[in-house]
């Protein structure tokens, strides 16, 4: 309560609109009791709504099952490369009525123009961020290869011309937008880099079509992305 309490006095508020709770070890199933102060909090009016961030399947459905009607999101990665939510926690969000807010939508920008019929960048060759590192290795690891994503790209390039020239960005983001267990993506923007402001609004405003869907489709199915979760672990299990 007073590490709450602290932050708002920091912020300079009187309450927080959304206080996302994040738990390392699962062993310890104290996330229970600090999930039930930040109940109490929020009954006091200083939170307005409690979120969890990368939480796993399990874990969600067992907090939403024990507090129920506490949780109102959970903050996990979810792209076309990495459609980890797709088994099992779609299925939790709709069982309790909660919503995804999904990082690693565009997966630290190699989902974009930028990247199409360019070479595989080296992962060690210090041109990349932590981010795309992590994605890269994702990507070419886990997922499949760097020439299947190329294809995957140059799909997405095709749709975003039939959309009247939307950029690949904005088809990744959009794939993600239109399961409606999602209720928002956050794309990353480094100020004064990378920022994308203008382009990432032209994600609205449209849906993808059967034919679209279709086409990315027939990509995945060549790729690792329908079975990511073996090897990874479940959300959030990068992270732990």
């Amino acid at each position: 309560m007073n590490a709450v309490r602290e932050r708002m006095e920091r912020m300079g508020t009187t309450s927080v609109d959304l206080l996302q709770f994040h738990w390392q070890d699962y062993t310890d199933p104290s996330y229970l009791d600090a999930l039930q102060i930040l109940r109490d909090l929020q009954a006091e009016g200083l939170i307005s709504a409690i979120g969890l961030c990368n939480f796993d399947t399990i874990r969600t459905d067992e907090i939403c099952t024990q507090l129920a009607g506490a949780i109102v999101s959970n903050q996990v990665q979810f792209s076309i490369i990495d459609t980890r939510p797709l088994h099992g926690m779609a299925d939790v969000c709709e069982k309790h009525n909660i919503k995804l807010l999904t990082y690693g939508t565009l997966c630290g920008g190699f989902l974009s123009d930028k990247w199409l019929d360019q070479p595989e960048p080296d992962l060690y060759s210090g041109n990349l961020t932590p981010s795309q590192r992590k994605y890269l290795d994702m990507i070419v690891k886990a997922w499949g290869t760097w020439t299947l994503f190329q294809s995957l790209l140059k799909t997405l390039q095709t749709i975003g011309h039939r959309h009247g020239g939307l950029s690949i960005a904005n088809i990744a983001t959009r794939w993600v937008l239109d399961h409606p267990f999602v209720g928002a993506v956050l794309v990353g923007a480094r100020l004064g880099v990378s920022e994308h402001v203008d382009d990432n609004h032209r994600a609205f405003g449209f849906h993808l079509t059967a034919q679209d869907n279709d086409d990315i489709e027939a990509v995945l199915a060549h790729s690792n992305g329908r079975t990511i979760i073996t090897s990874i672990g479940d959300c959030g299990a990068e992270y732990r």
